[in-house]
């Protein structure tokens, strides 16, 4: 697991992202404070609109605040006229008939007592205690503003304001004067030229008693009003705004004044765009896209300016490396004169290695192939001079009639042919650093088989030779000991019953890493190996030494096999073999010299 993160994370190493982070914690404070400032300007100028907002509203029902209020100082100042005239009705009508006739304002004045008969009036003498007004009055008696549509004396839409009399402490009933919702309409018009909005007004029970929407040609002025926020509860929000969903399920913004304090309130209606509410919400979404912005863009300025200043010759200067690691050494890498100081005396440095590196190169590969061509030369005189030995060998032994120096000299004879066979593989070879010791002994085997078998025998030769590559060091001996060992399995190879004589020649690697070498021979029934005179023995002890090893003797009534591990030098021949790579490598490039 934690090897699986740090490979996700490697990029986190790298100095486009390294510096991308220093830069995140360098703007960071500057990308807060735009932030915080931005906000704060914005909640400000928010502030600022909602006053203008407030102001507006308060301004378009200033001249309703205007009327009410004389209303109500008109009902509190006809109360001693009518206690002075209370006993004679017609009187006291006649003074509300002159009043109202004076008057441009009210359609209708009068007093109505607590049985809600009002006989001193502007107009007939009627009974009204059946109206909302009167009900309302008659269960919280005080000064009281609300809306009749058909009043009971003038038969007009009118908004009734009334105020409580009083002989001493008793309560009387309660004076009344009625003014035209048209006229009151009227006082503020001017929301109606205003798209989108709208202003009604409302008294502290939440009834309506004005509205901008009825004179505009609207029939119902409910789908513009507050969804979730009945008109009773506003009250307690006076001189505030707040942002809602009408009942039509449009947005409005809507801002809420006192008319008559605590008896009369007005609300504003606005659609959020002519409100300016929605360009808050773009400020404050500005405020952070902004310092996200600012970010993004020098983060990108600075990787472009390092990509442009550093990466770019960095990637340039290690493909120039790779390209001199694996072979291309046609020239020496170009010195990135366009890159900054600092890189390009670094690819100045590398450039010059690489031209010492070149030269030393082509100067070491001529030493090596001119010690190669001699080298070979002495392995060829070498062969030469064995195979004249062995030719000198076998001219003796043809003229000489003894059974027992025949056999020696043919026994001296094989032993110099499988040097002479060595040095050849050798001079053969197209580099001497390493023998492949399988394609070496089956020659060697091919070539004694061809001496020392006749035409015609029945005994049968298996090899298993798996390719198996060793230093000289190591191949020499293994080859004349694989000499002195078949030499006696031939000889002493016999027939079982039924099955021909056969040696077994096996050569391989096993996974220990360790070769394995053996030559078996076959028994023949009652067959006693003979003692002979201990030299091939010596020999073949003496070769297994130089292996750092020791032939094992397995023998049994039916085989003969002497076995041998030894350790093979794998890291010299790896390191050979990839020499052998190098110098491939650089004979095949155009203009190497050899």
């Amino acid at each position: 697991m934690r090897r699986f993160w740090q490979d996700r994370l490697e990029f986190t190493k790298g100095l486009g992202f390294r510096l991308a982070t220093l830069l995140s914690v360098a703007i960071l404070p500057i990308g807060l404070i735009s932030v915080v400032q931005t906000l704060n300007l914005s909640k400000a100028a928010e502030r600022a609109t909602e006053i203008a907002l407030l102001g507006r509203t308060s301004a378009a029902a200033a001249g309703e605040r205007a009327l009410l209020q004389s209303a109500l100082g008109t009902a509190d100042a006809l109360g001693p006229a009518v206690l002075e005239t209370l006993n004679d009705s017609e009187k006291c009508s006649e003074i509300m008939r002159g009043f109202v006739q004076r008057s441009a304002t009210y359609v209708y004045a009068g007093f109505t007592t607590l049985q809600g008969v009002t006989e001193c009036n502007s107009g007939r003498v009627a009974d009204v205690s059946t109206s909302p007004h009167y009900l309302k009055f008659m269960q919280e008696p005080g000064t009281l503003i609300s809306q009749i549509s058909s009043g009971p004396v003038s038969g007009r839409d009118v908004v009734v304001v009334s105020q409580p009399l009083y002989r001493g402490r008793d309560l009387l009933g309660y004076v009344a004067v009625s003014v035209s919702r048209d006229l009151l309409r009227s006082t503020h018009a001017v929301m109606s030229s205003e798209n989108s909005a709208a202003i009604l007004t409302f008294n502290q029970y939440g009834n309506i008693l004005t509205s901008d929407m009825e004179s505009a040609g609207m029939s119902e002025m409910d789908p513009m009003l507050p969804r979730d926020k009945p008109l009773n509860t506003l009250t307690l929000r006076t001189d505030s705004t707040f942002r809602s969903y009408a009942r039509s399920g449009d947005e409005r913004v809507y801002s809420v004044v006192p008319v008559v304090p605590g008896l009369v309130y007005a609300l504003g209606i606005w659609a959020p765009d002519q409100a300016g509410i929605n360009s808050f919400r773009l400020a404050n979404l500005t405020a952070i896209l902004v310092p996200i912005l600012l970010w993004i863009v020098s983060l990108a300025v600075a990787y472009f300016a390092v990509y442009r200043l550093v990466l770019r010759h960095i990637s340039e200067l290690r493909s120039q490396m790779r390209r001199f690691a694996i072979g291309n050494r046609d020239k020496a890498p170009l010195v990135l004169k366009t890159a900054p100081a600092e890189i390009a005396d670094v690819s100045q440095t590398f450039s010059n290695m690489a031209r010492i590196l070149i030269r030393d190169e082509a100067a070491m590969e001529e030493a090596v192939a001119e010690k190669t061509v001699l080298l070979k030369e002495v392995h060829h005189r070498v062969k030469n001079n064995l195979q004249l030995i062995a030719s000198i060998i076998n001219m003796q032994t043809r003229v000489i009639d003894d059974a027992d120096a025949k056999r020696v000299l043919r026994s001296v004879q094989d032993r110099v042919a499988s040097l002479a066979t060595i040095y050849r593989n050798l001079y053969q070879a197209e580099h001497l650093d390493a023998v492949e010791a399988d394609r070496l002994i089956g020659d060697i085997i091919n070539q004694m088989v061809n001496a020392q078998v006749e035409a015609g025998s029945r005994i049968s030769i298996q090899t298993d030779l798996s390719a198996l590559t060793l230093l000289p060091d190591q191949a020499v001996p293994l080859t004349l000991l694989a000499t002195e060992t078949f030499t006696n399995a031939l000889k002493y190879a016999g027939a079982q019953a039924g099955a021909d004589p056969y040696v077994r020649v096996t050569l391989r690697q096993d996974p220990d890493g360790k070769a394995f070498f053996e030559i078996a021979n076959s028994m023949g029934e009652g067959a006693v190996m003979s003692e002979g005179t201990g030299l091939g023995s010596q020999l073949i002890e003496a070769f297994a030494m130089q292996l750092d090893s020791e032939a094992e003797i397995v023998s049994t009534p039916s085989e003969y096999a002497l076995r041998l591990h030894f350790e093979v030098d794998r890291d010299a021949v790896a390191q050979a073999q990839d020499m052998r790579s190098v110098m491939l490598t650089s004979a095949a490039r155009p203009g190497s010299r050899h």
